[in-house]
């Protein structure tokens, strides 16, 4: 399955390069975020994408409506898809934006695909088969990550767009020591942990569930034994993730 996740995230990403070479619009939704029409594009490929390879299985999309809570509380798996996230990194064209999409069984990710296409950068992990890279030569790496010590420099990565003075806070209060900072945009932040390239990412602020289970199941699947849980769950009654620490 994973596969065919992949080939249909590359392909929506890969059509919102159209986009990303051209000026581009912006609308906002209901929330006031960004939304352009490589968005609805993106999505469009992988509703259609998912539908015809896996018709049984519903979609939660962050461009779909989200069904009530009623309806899918009985849900045992479904797939949970952001086609664009990122999209200030898409407008501010700074290439750190991802499609994203992850397969939901009771709650928790059992894998996921991010394509990061300007980059031309596929993470995927998956329950069965751990978590892996790829880079534009296709050349395929097995990917693993270490729980973070506390008690040694930590490089952290935070986000490019959103600054939070309850992240220093909390960097603050625990006495954490910083070796150095990276920031990043997107659910990469998430895979540079799953990847080795930072030690902790610490979410001090509103996310999605759209926005993060992709990149849960690469870090989750990064472990060399075992699985590393991140305390995130998913088809919750409000979608809204509480504040989270990937890397501990």
């Amino acid at each position: 399955m994973i596969e065919i996740i992949n080939e249909i995230a590359i392909k929506a990403g890969l059509e919102t390069l159209t986009f990303y070479s051209q000026e581009i619009e912006v609308e906002n939704k209901k929330d006031e975020s960004p939304l352009t029409k490589a968005d609805l594009a993106s999505n469009q490929i992988i509703i259609n994408g998912l539908q015809e390879n896996f018709p049984d299985i519903p979609i939660i999309s962050e461009e779909e409506g989200v069904p009530e809570y009623s309806e899918r509380k009985s849900w045992e798996r479904f797939f949970l898809v952001d086609p664009l996230d990122g999209t200030k990194e898409f407008i501010k064209k700074n290439d750190e934006f991802t499609v994203n999409i992850a397969l939901i069984e009771d709650g928790i990710p059992v894998l996921g695909s991010v394509y990061a296409p300007a980059l031309d950068l596929l993470y995927f992990g998956s329950r069965n088969d751990g978590s892996y890279m790829v880079k534009s030569n296709n050349e395929r790496i097995r990917i693993f990550s270490q729980i973070a010590d506390l008690s040694e420099p930590l490089s952290l990565i935070e986000s490019r767009s959103h600054g939070s003075e309850e992240l220093e806070k909390w960097i603050k209060d625990n006495g954490v020591k910083i070796k150095d900072r990276i920031k990043s945009g997107s659910s990469l932040k998430i895979c540079l942990v799953a990847d080795g390239t930072a030690d902790i990412y610490p979410r001090m602020g509103p996310t999605m569930e759209w926005d993060v289970a992709a990149g849960d199941a690469v870090y989750r699947y990064s472990a060399s034994n075992g699985i590393h849980e991140s305390g995130l769950i998913y088809n919750k009654e409000n979608l809204l993730n509480p504040n989270f620490i990937i890397g501990l």
